[in-house]
C-alpha cells in the first residue's frame, strides 16, 4: 500500500505536466503547420514556454519546409520521456527505446483529441458568443480551418444550423478508432 500510496499522485503528476507541455509543443507545430497568426498572445504565450528546449534542438534538426520537425521531435520525446517515468514509477521497469517507440501512437492520439477539441470548443464558441474576437478563439479557427472547409462544402448549413463541426467530429472519432489500436499493437504499446 505504501508505494501506490505515493505513486499514483506522483504518476498523476507526471503525467499532467508532461502532457500538458507535449501538447503546448504539438500546438506550436500545428499552429506553424496551418500557418496560424504567430503574433497572437496564446501563440506567444506557447512560444514562449516551449522555446527553451525547442531552440537547442533546432540547431541539431533543420525545419522540413512547412513542418517544424524540431517540435515534432520534441513533442515525441516529451511523450517518451513521459512514458519512461509512468512505467518507472508505477511498474519499475526502465526501457527507454521502448518508451520511444510507444509515444508515437500516443503522440497521434493527442493530436486527435487536439483537433476533437478543438472543433468543440469552436462550436461552443459559435453559439455562446458569435462574431466576438479573442485571441484564444481566432487560433482555434486556424487550427481546424483546414478540416472544417472541406466539410463546410460538403454539408451546408441547414435551416441555420452548421452541421459540419458534428461531421468532422465524428470522422476524426472513427479514424482514431481505425488508427490507433493497430498502432498500440504494431508498438506492443502497453497504454
Amino acid at each position: 500500500m505504501g508505494s501506490s500510496y505515493l505513486a499514483n499522485p506522483l504518476v498523476f503528476l507526471i503525467q499532467t505536466l508532461f502532457g500538458l507541455y507535449a501538447a503546448a509543443v504539438l500546438l506550436r507545430f500545428l499552429f506553424q503547420w496551418v500557418r496560424a497568426d504567430f503574433h497572437n498572445p496564446v501563440s506567444q504565450f506557447i512560444a514562449r514556454i516551449t522555446s527553451p528546449l525547442l531552440n537547442p534542438l533546432r540547431r541539431v534538426i533543420p525545419s522540413g519546409g512547412k513542418a517544424d520537425l524540431a517540435s515534432l521531435v520534441l513533442a515525441w520525446l516529451v511523450k517518451a520521456a513521459e512514458l519512461l517515468l509512468v512505467l518507472s514509477i508505477s511498474f519499475g521497469s526502465f526501457n527507454p527505446l521502448g518508451a520511444l517507440l510507444w509515444a508515437i501512437p500516443e503522440l497521434i492520439d493527442l493530436a486527435f483529441g487536439i483537433f476533437i477539441w478543438a472543433i468543440i470548443i469552436q462550436a461552443i464558441l459559435s453559439w455562446v458568443a458569435p462574431g466576438n474576437y479573442h485571441p484564444a478563439a481566432r487560433l482555434v479557427d486556424q487550427l481546424v480551418e483546414p478540416l472544417m472547409a472541406p466539410a463546410r462544402r460538403m454539408i451546408p448549413p441547414i435551416g441555420g444550423l452548421d452541421l459540419s463541426p458534428m461531421a468532422v467530429i465524428i470522422g476524426l472519432t472513427v479514424l482514431r478508432m481505425l488508427v490507433m489500436p493497430p498502432l498500440r499493437m504494431l508498438t506492443a504499446s502497453p497504454f
